[in-house]
């Protein structure tokens, strides 16, 4: 669906912090909250210097700030915290078989920056923190699924943990963003004039929601939360064999 003026209402006069804020979500996320609400300020909080110039460049917003940093860092996270209203959190590492490979990496990103952020938004007083996670954290069979159902325990009982302080923690989880980056339809289009499309199992089936969808959720999870849950939209399923059909018969 289109997205509105008034599903961001709510962030008027607030300031929002989005990690991982250069991605597909955090990128669209960002320009419709400057353009559709009177949001004080939105903080990019990402690791990649030049994804930053970028987006800087082609927004051209003063209500836009960027912040060079890691979840990793959890000393960084409190500085960038200070005085936020609502943080949305989206950096991860989700390459699957990248992740196989390089599971050291997975767990310092995806599970210890998981527990840097709530940290920092209990030390901080951030009201409300929404974490993006994946229907792969359902009996995960791969180590990104696993480090994500780590983080979305973490980031439930992240409330427990803050005892009687301020801050709420609640996750939003859904699946494949159709035409995201890294994600299986640019790879498949890429792919159609090899000739051949590479599937691992044809059994294999994905959930999928569209950008406006997702951010449609977050913004609902931001409204309505009051911590600890997990919203699950209902979404389409897909074989990837068909989809793979579809794009190169």
């Amino acid at each position: 669906g289109v997205l509105t003026a008034s599903e961001f209402s709510f962030l008027n006069g607030k300031s929002v912090l989005v990690t991982g804020g250069t991605g597909s979500f955090g990128q669209y996320f960002i320009r419709c909250a400057l353009k559709l609400s009177k949001v004080a300020k939105v903080i990019v909080f990402s690791r990649d210097e030049l994804k930053q110039v970028h987006m800087d460049t082609s927004i051209k917003d003063d209500r836009l700030r960027l912040f060079l940093g890691d979840v990793r860092d959890g000393s960084r996270l409190a500085r960038a915290f200070h005085g936020v209203d609502y943080v949305v959190h989206a950096a991860a590492l989700k390459q699957v078989p990248t992740l196989e490979y390089n599971p050291f990496e997975a767990v310092l990103t995806n599970v210890i920056g998981a527990q840097n952020i709530i940290n920092a938004a209990i030390d901080q007083g951030v009201p409300k923190v929404v974490a993006l996670s994946t229907d792969k954290a359902v009996n995960p069979i791969n180590l990104y699924g696993a480090t994500k159902l780590c983080a979305e325990k973490l980031f439930v009982a992240g409330n427990s943990y803050a005892g009687g302080l301020r801050a709420r923690f609640s996750v939003v989880r859904y699946g494949n963003v159709m035409g995201s980056r890294g994600s299986v339809v640019p790879l498949f289009l890429k792919k159609r004039s090899d000739g051949v499309i590479p599937i691992t199992d044809e059994r294999m089936t994905r959930f999928w929601i569209s950008l406006e969808q997702s951010i449609q959720l977050v913004l609902r999870a931001l409204k309505t939360m009051r911590g600890g849950e997990i919203l699950v939209p209902k979404i389409p399923t897909m074989r990837l064999i068909d989809l793979a059909r579809v794009i190169a018969p």
